[in-house]
């Protein structure tokens, strides 16, 4: 029982002893019998129901203090608080501190080894003086929020010890955003049971899910067998085109998360990227509250298929999500994913066609161009460049690491395709065919190149001529003009 309510038991007891004095107060000269018989009988103790009787003089006290506050009698009936109620006096300030640097050194102790270290230390140290009582240590811990936490992963790294101070450094809250198209969330989860795929292997299976915000809906969900960046390129695409183009969407940091195809496409279609802080699992919370619901109910109504596929899985995936989850209520917004999302308000725009969010999800680099033969390389591939652009020394190249068959080339200033490139074909050329060079410049079309002795050449020699000497050299074959 806590605390506070012994003290509130105790005030009801008290006021419940005095009660009928206050509602019906005793004629003059008769106050002093009506205390003596409260006195004499018994009373259930607030705390251990055994009966106690208290002094006249004690009855008086508390009939005086109620009639003095005149707005809450009970409140003023209540035990006293301690003095020294939280302040540790057992423990000297010394003891104290050295046990906030031994829990700031080790947050994963429990508070018996945190105890046992304090003896250890006040032997070799006796400034600190005598350590109490395990229970009293253990309260002190409770108190000052100094309570047992498990590493956020096994390896400490940056990434680990930036999101363990961002979490004892700020509070954590839920939220929700105001508008249906505002915020996705996306993760991967991976399957409880394997596929069998068409290779005859036992493939355990991973779930990229991406979830409204406000709404709760899925606006898209399927499963793959393997994380990589074109996973969530292609869940991503099918996503924004059945539900719109959200402004934001927030994900962990994953590698396929964070891939420069994924990074670069977003910011081409304007979706602003949040990355969740490295093992901080609950930023994504609306994701991972998720997982329960896919396996308490869509893996459990396929428990008893023996030779699950992974098209049977989609298949079944796609008839959950729109049959049974986005259209059933769901009791944290009070409605349907399905009813909210269509009520807005809407942020969401609308969705590019295939071709263009196909080019939305690539990455774009630099290469130079090799004057030889037209030509660069990327990933290890030769692709030709048309010879109209021959005179750029670099070119820029946008492409997906996954889908070499689709590489284009743009404009480095406006980012305008500008055409698309396609493997060097050595077999082809080796038939001898070659195309013109084309025109740089159609300016440069129809011109004759000029002849005769060079500007520049020609206006020195008439300012050598102009100063009336002598050629500056003297002749010597015969033939030559005297």
């Amino acid at each position: 029982m806590s605390q506070k309510r012994v003290h509130e038991r105790w005030a009801h007891l008290r006021f419940s002893v005095i009660g009928h004095l206050l509602a019906a107060p005793p004629a003059k000269g008769a106050l002093k019998a009506e205390l003596a018989a409260l006195a004499a009988r018994d009373w259930r103790h607030p705390v251990t129901g055994a009966l106690v009787r208290f002094g006249a003089s004690t009855i008086e006290r508390w009939l005086y203090a109620a009639r003095r506050e005149r707005h809450d009698p009970v409140t003023v009936l209540r035990r006293k608080r301690r003095e020294d109620a939280g302040k540790a006096v057992a423990m000297s300030p010394a003891l104290r501190q050295a046990l906030f640097a031994q829990y700031a050194a080790h947050k994963s102790w429990s508070a018996q080894l945190h105890r046992d270290n304090l003896v250890a230390l006040a032997k070799t140290q006796p400034k600190l003086g005598p350590v109490p009582s395990y229970s009293t240590v253990r309260r002190f811990l409770k108190d000052n929020d100094l309570i047992k936490r498990s590493p956020i992963a096994a390896r400490q790294t940056a990434g680990t010890l930036q999101t363990e101070a961002h979490l004892e450094a700020w509070e954590i809250r839920s939220f929700e955003v105001e508008h249906v198209g505002a915020l996705w969330h996306w993760d991967f989860h991976h399957g409880s049971r394997k596929v069998l795929t068409a290779q005859g292997e036992w493939r355990k299976p991973l779930l990229l899910s991406i979830v409204d915000d406000r709404s709760r809906l899925i606006c898209h969900m399927q499963w793959y067998l393997a994380e990589t960046a074109e996973a969530v390129a292609h869940g991503l695409a099918q996503a924004i085109q059945k539900r719109g183009l959200p402004r934001a969407a927030m994900s962990d940091n994953g590698a396929p998360m964070i891939a420069a195809e994924i990074a670069e496409g977003l910011a081409r279609l304007g979706v602003l990227h949040q990355r969740t802080l490295p093992y901080a699992p609950h930023m994504n919370a609306k994701q991972e509250s998720l997982w329960g619901a896919v396996e308490g109910r869509l893996m459990a109504m396929l428990e008893d298929v023996p030779d699950l596929t992974q098209r049977q899985l989609n298949e079944a995936t796609q008839a959950w999500v729109e049959g049974d989850y986005n259209h059933k209520h769901h009791s944290e917004i009070g409605q349907a994913p399905i009813e909210r999302f269509l009520a807005g308000p809407s942020v969401a725009r609308p969705s590019p066609d295939s071709v263009d969010l196909r080019l939305a999800f690539t990455r774009q680099v630099q290469r130079k161009l090799r004057r030889s033969d037209g030509t660069i390389s990327l990933e290890g591939r030769r692709f030709e460049v048309p010879n109209r652009y021959r005179h750029i020394p670099q070119v820029e190249i946008r492409y997906a690491e996954w889908d070499l068959t689709y590489v284009h080339m743009v404009d480095a200033a406006t980012g305008m395709m500008l055409c698309r490139l396609f493997p060097l074909d050595k077999a082809r050329n080796a038939s001898g065919l070659r195309r013109p060079l084309a025109p740089i410049s159609s300016d440069a079309v129809g011109v004759k190149p000029a002849g005769g002795i060079a500007p520049l050449l020609k206006a020195l020699i008439d300012e050598r001529a102009a100063t009336g000497l002598p050629p500056a050299y003297l002749p010597k074959d015969e033939g030559e003009d005297r």
